[in-house]
């Protein structure tokens, strides 16, 4: 046992190459980005990185630049790779596109160590806590009102799901909305509501936009279509702000997708901000990291809804991987509008049935991508964003 450790110290496998891939699924601005590492043993890991429009090439740069110091370093030192990743490589100066880097090289790691020992991933975490996961379907909201209600209403009868997310709320992001902005948010909620009936759990998404105020008398306005969650109704920069809505409302406040690192989710707890947690794998640090956040979350009775606005490839099974073992799972999300896409890039794609998934069955992540498909899917650099001009009263 010792002799095997002492092994993998002394380099018996180091990372060779590190590969990025750029690609675009073919619907919205958002480009997906994958990151492979190779080893001398020939044995390679994936993992995928969050992205934004317009931000997608920085965190790319970033993994390239990352890469540099992984070569030539044993695959089996993840932790030590974390956390060198921010100590000595960033300076303890953090950002969304450094810690996307990060969550997908972290990934990739232990995909390779997966393969290695040839288990799945999430029995070296613990091992699983259920047979499968719930998922909340994402990506199918198109149109308004009616519309909308119509895309909920086949989501569910078509797909299966028994939980959806959208966005209610029209026009720019601003934290004062006026009454009509209101009214029209809870309109869109009661549409829904009437077209999926009592049983299926609507969940309402804000993007971090109101104030204190608005949230709160927007919440209260929404209860009587039973919402199942309110994400993240202010931004979480504000932690006492948030705390003072989760106070004021019945509905159940949700936080963690602007978050990253355990060290930002720490006040989180301590002012009991929020009943559950969406961090998002490719975003927060990697798997390890989104397994410590729970963990934290465990004590202050705190569940976690890992966020997913990424592939149904190797985004969602590093998802499925280190939320499997959470005793404080909750839900997570798929987006649906992103299947076809997933499903041709991956040789053993994750198939989704009636709203739930299972782990792969295959060592490591149990995800594997076809590089050759993955050049049909060419990056796109996103028109640039129209910007609300000036308001009128």
């Amino acid at each position: 046992m010792g002799g095997g450790i002492t092994s993998l110290r002394k380099g018996a496998m180091e990372i060779t190459e590190v590969k990025t891939y750029l690609v675009h699924p073919g619907v919205g601005a958002k480009n997906w980005l994958f990151v492979k590492l190779e080893t001398d043993a020939g044995i390679h890991g994936w993992g995928e990185c969050y992205t934004q429009a317009d931000r997608d090439r920085s965190i790319e740069c970033h993994i390239q630049e990352l890469g540099r110091y992984l070569i030539g370093r044993s695959p089996f030192e993840i932790k030590q790779f974390t956390f060198q990743a921010y100590t000595d490589f960033a300076s303890k100066r953090g950002s969304m596109d450094l810690y996307s880097a990060i969550s997908g090289l972290e990934q990739a790691h232990w995909d390779i160590v997966g393969k290695t020992l040839q288990a799945p991933v999430c029995y070296l975490l613990g091992g699983p806590c259920r047979d499968r996961l719930r998922m909340y379907a994402n990506g199918w909201a198109h149109g308004t009102g009616a519309e909308v209600a119509e895309c909920a209403r086949r989501v569910v009868h078509e797909r299966g799901f028994s939980a959806l997310k959208f966005d209610p709320f029209p026009g720019p992001w601003r934290e004062h909305i006026s009454r009509d902005q209101e009214r029209e948010a809870v309109e869109n909620v009661r549409l829904v509501r009437e077209a999926v009936g009592p049983d299926v759990e609507i969940l309402v998404e804000v993007h971090r936009r109101l104030a204190p105020v608005r949230a709160i008398r927007v919440a209260h306005m929404m209860e009587e279509y039973q919402p199942y969650w309110y994400e993240e109704p202010v931004s979480s920069r504000n932690i006492d702000a948030l705390a003072e809505v989760r106070r004021a409302v019945m509905t159940p406040v949700v936080t963690g997708e602007e978050l990253y690192t355990k060290i930002e989710f720490r006040q989180v707890f301590e002012k009991q901000a929020a009943d559950i947690l969406n961090p998002d794998v490719c975003a927060v640090g990697g798997i390890l990291e989104l397994r410590e956040i729970a963990a934290m979350a465990e004590p202050y009775l705190v569940a976690v809804a890992p966020h997913n606005y990424n592939s149904g490839s190797v985004g969602l099974a590093a998802t499925l991987h280190a939320a499997i073992g959470m005793p404080n799972f909750l839900i997570t999300e798929y987006f649906v509008n992103f299947e076809d896409v997933s499903h041709a890039i991956s040789k053993n794609p994750i198939v989704v049935e009636g709203g739930y998934a299972r782990i792969p069955d295959e060592p490591g992540l149990g995800v594997d991508l076809d590089e050759a498909v993955l050049a049909q899917f060419a990056y796109r650099q996103p028109e640039p964003r129209r910007l609300p001009g000036i308001e009128t009263a």
